[in-house]
């Protein structure tokens, strides 16, 4: 009456097979955590848009977490992009539509400049990433 049980071999997690694949983790995790900073700040103004920077970040560490599993499929790099992208363009209409968008009360605000060259980088790799998986 025992029970047996069957083990797999294969991982469900797996390593990058391109050194880009590291830069875009990297990028995703800088603009995810970052994300989930300026949640604390953008609480205070809207609790809509607190919430929304709580989804975007968590939604680019389920990314990476999906990224490095075995159930990533060479498609999902167009959805990284475009997720990167939206992300990029949705400061805009919160923010203003010129280089002001970069501005928190007269000053450069650093969390928006790194978290939007992170997700341009991120949109580049992953594009990147489409063009040579095989």
């Amino acid at each position: 009456m025992g029970a047996t049980s069957t083990t797999s071999s294969a991982s469900v997690f797996r390593k990058p097979g391109n050194p880009v694949g590291y830069i875009a983790i990297v990028m995703a995790l800088v603009t995810g955590v970052l994300h989930l900073v300026a949640a604390t700040n953008a609480i205070q103004f809207s609790q809509t848009l607190g919430i929304l920077f709580v989804l975007n970040g968590l939604g680019f560490l389920g990314g990476i977490g999906l990224y490095l599993s075995k159930y990533w499929r060479k498609e999902l790099f167009i959805v990284a992009a475009l997720y990167s992208l939206v992300t990029i363009l949705a400061l805009f209409p919160v923010q203003g539509w010129g280089v002001e968008a970069f501005y928190m009360q007269g000053e450069i605000n650093p969390l928006a400049v790194i978290t939007k060259a992170a997700e341009a980088v991120l949109v580049v790799c992953a594009l990147y990433l489409y063009a040579t998986d095989s």
